[in-house]
């Protein structure tokens, strides 16, 4: 019987290299389901064989969990089979956590975790061990438990580091491998935890300093062969570094990303392609009529692409018989969909090749936009929803297709996939309202407003992004009152300090278009408490924001020095840290205005002409018109008339630019949609399933808040004078 089960399990992976999941498992479910009684260790590894292919390759969670179950119980009666009963408890945590089962998926891990402690120190239960961990620490930050998902974790690098220790008297190269890779994965994983729960400013810096330690350990050549860790490396820094709106020190880390995803994308291809031409020699050299010279040679660059594969990825495929299916299902796994972040048996993995991918595209995205870089971003944008749209398909998420729709088992990745989605939309948003394009700023966004009606839940994080860009819409084309309710909502729908900060700021910039003295009362009540702890964030991004709006106020209240000095710090850190180009011209503008006002027109005249140079190369027609009606009246008090009549043609020109563009906004059906001061009502699942979509750590790190809009949209359309001149009119002065 045996025999029998040996032939069944290669009639199973003959089919399950090629793509025939059904019949691989038919094939093994035909010795379970035998009438003749297998081995109990035949039959166990029969139904972890089983489970693996439903876990893999379909949304039969249930059916899978049955047989870990049953594995289980046969387990129970053997003594030992340490590994089996480890793999066993594994595949089981992976089935509850696909279904959102967090108690019983922790209860089957510290099991696990009981017996890897009570076999000692075999190699293989310390990384069974690393394996639990990993899983453990997942499940509890799902649940929000950050420090037991960290010591979790701590326990993990623990048992990493002790894979090749002396006393266990076997440190071979292949070890020492695993042990940096092991150990890197769990530094990573950590500096993970730390940047989502940041409660710390020295914790996370030393989270950060341990994995650069660790990952100069690793030599270059070996850094190659684990791409998936170097993805999560610099994504981390990425993270690490925009969050304190360091984009100088981001920029290697940016650039070293999109290095590595094209070099993975060109030899995953030059993989692809070896392995048809292979295939296409087998079939060539499979003919029995092949003349004696033609084989020889045929076989001779058999031998050189096996070389090339064997040395590509790292699988030994000299003196194998390539005709079999499963030596191309061997190779075709080694370039698979996924990003492996240790080695097994500790499996981690973070996210799927092409959800990094669309990541990268994003990451590109949301570094270059402030640097004006909109051709480059658009190309990037367009990329990654390609991607993004390609997965959803396979998720079986076609139009028409809503939450209550999804299987169990997918939305946890539709959820990393629409995450991304409604982030790449959102960068589109704020790039269009830079450049004045309205109606296909409306677009993207009604995108977003629809991709979250249909997923509530998974995309609950994203209500307060669409009320603050409707704000930015609003605002940006002159609708100052619709503006601020919409900034307002915003602010009540998060929990997150710096995004409320941020939404207080905006909803202070649109009161003081309005230009009344109530609306600057208003204002001053929003700004105040962000001005009092604005130097309690992360970063300097919130800084900027109420400087600026702090500075706009004092200069309507005619408190034109001390605006000054707050708009010349808050545009000091703006060029230093954040880089936002539009931010910089429109601090310039005002700063301009003011030296203008205070009789500085030399300062005036070169501090407008910068301005006017980011406008321009950023197309952001609203400043340039604003900058040139203060250029125009510069020259008017210097009495260059040539200068002034060249300044009011080409605002003349503009302003009517802008005014059709205004007027197409207003006429698309979307317009009322987006500024109605009504939010969206949505029906939401339970909390259950908010935790499974959104508090995974794939997605627990804020890629861009909230800078990835910035206060660049949230300016007022310069046709109106209201920002433009000051107010002759002195008003009552409140100070902060």
């Amino acid at each position: 019987m045996e025999a029998v089960a040996e032939g069944l399990w290669g009639l199973a992976e003959y089919h399950e290299t090629r793509g025939e999941i059904g019949k691989a498992v038919k094939c093994l479910e035909a010795i379970c389901q035998s009438e003749v009684s297998f081995f109990p260790i035949v039959e166990v590894k029969t139904r972890l064989r089983i489970a693996t292919l439903l876990l893999h390759h379909s949304h039969n969670v249930n059916h899978a969990k049955s047989h870990l179950e049953r594995s289980q119980l046969l387990l129970k009666s053997i003594p030992s089979c340490f590994e089996l009963k480890c793999r066993a408890y594994s595949l089981l945590s992976q089935c509850y956590h696909l279904v959102g089962a967090i108690p019983p998926q922790k209860q089957v891990l510290h099991k696990g975790l009981e017996l890897t402690a009570s076999v000692g120190y075999e190699i293989s239960m310390k990384l069974w061990s690393c394996n639990f961990n990993s899983q453990l620490a997942n499940a509890l930050s799902i649940e929000g438990d950050y420090q037991g998902s960290i010591s979790a974790l701590e326990c993990g690098f623990v048992c990493a580091t002790e894979v090749c220790l002396p006393e266990l008297q076997v440190c071979c190269q292949k070890l020492q491998i695993y042990n940096l890779r092991g150990k890197m994965f769990f530094a990573t994983s950590i500096l993970h935890v730390r940047l989502m729960q940041w409660d710390d400013d020295n914790l996370v810096e030393q989270a950060v300093n341990k994995c650069n330690e660790i990952w100069e350990l690793i030599d270059l050549d070996k850094r190659r062969q684990c791409p998936g860790l170097l993805f999560y490396n610099e994504l981390l820094h990425i993270f690490y570094r925009l969050r304190l709106c360091d984009y100088k020190n981001a920029a290697p880390h940016v650039d070293n990303l999109d290095a590595a995803m094209k070099v993975d994308m060109q030899q995953t291809q030059q993989i692809q392609e070896l392995v048809k031409e292979l295939e296409v020699l087998d079939q060539s050299l499979s003919r029995s009529d092949l003349h004696y010279r033609d084989r020889t040679a045929l076989s001779r660059k058999q031998t050189l692409i096996k070389e090339q594969l064997s040395s590509m990825t790292g699988l030994n495929l000299i003196g194998q018989e390539s005709l079999q299916p499963v030596y191309f299902g061997n190779i075709r796994r080694t370039i698979g969909d996924k990003l492996q972040l240790a080695p097994p048996p500790i499996d981690g993995e973070w996210l799927p090749k092409s959800a990094a991918y669309a990541l990268v595209d994003l990451i590109v995205v949301v570094f270059g936009r402030p640097k004006g870089l909109f051709k480059e971003c658009a190309k990037r944008i367009q990329s990654g929803m390609h991607i993004i749209q390609d997965e959803l398909v396979k998720l079986g998420i076609t139009d028409g297709v809503r939450e209550v729709d999804l299987q169990h088992s997918s939305i946890w990745m539709a959820g990393v996939y629409l995450m991304l989605l409604v982030q790449f939309l959102e960068n589109k948003v704020a790039i269009e309202l830079t450049r004045a394009e309205f109606v296909e700023a409306q677009e993207a966004l009604v995108q977003m407003k629809n991709w979250f009606m249909r997923f509530p839940t998974i995309l609950q994080a994203c209500e307060c992004i669409i009320e603050m860009l409707r704000g930015q819409y609003a605002h940006s084309v002159g609708c100052y009152n619709e503006a601020v309710f919409h900034y307002i909502e915003a602010v009540k729908l998060t929990d997150s300090k710096s995004m409320q900060a941020m939404c207080q700021v905006y909803a202070a910039v649109s009161y003081i278009c309005i230009g009344d003295a109530e609306s600057s009362s208003q204002a001053l009540d929003l700004i105040g408490p962000v001005y009092g702890v604005m130097d309690s964030f992360v970063g300097v991004r919130e800084k900027t924001g109420v400087l600026f709006a702090y500075g706009l106020l004092l200069m309507k209240q005619q408190d034109l020095q001390e605006a000054r000095n707050r708009l010349a710090r808050g545009l000091q850190l703006t060029h230093t840290y954040l880089g936002n180009l539009q931010l910089v011209s429109q601090y310039l503008t005002i700063l301009g205005s003011l030296a203008l006002a205070l009789r500085d027109t030399v300062q005036a005249r070169e501090i407008l002409r910068s301005s006017l140079t980011l406008a321009k190369k950023l197309y952001d027609i609203p400043t340039q018109i604003w900058v040139l009606s203060v250029l125009t009246g510069l020259y008017k008090e210097l009495g260059e008339r040539g200068n002034e009549m060249e300044n009011v043609e080409y605002q003349a020109k503009k302003t009517e630019d802008l005014q059709r563009r205004l007027a197409d906004a207003h006429a698309s059906i979307y317009h009322i949609e987006i500024i109605d001061k009504i939010r969206l009502q949505v029906h939401q699942l339970n909390d259950l399933d908010i935790k499974r979509a959104m508090a995974d750590p794939a997605l627990g790190v804020n890629l861009d808040i909230p800078e990835s809009i910035g206060l660049s949209a949230a300016m007022p359309a310069p046709s109106s004078s209201r920002l433009v001149d000051i107010d002759t009119r002195r008003r009552g002065k409140r100070r902060l």
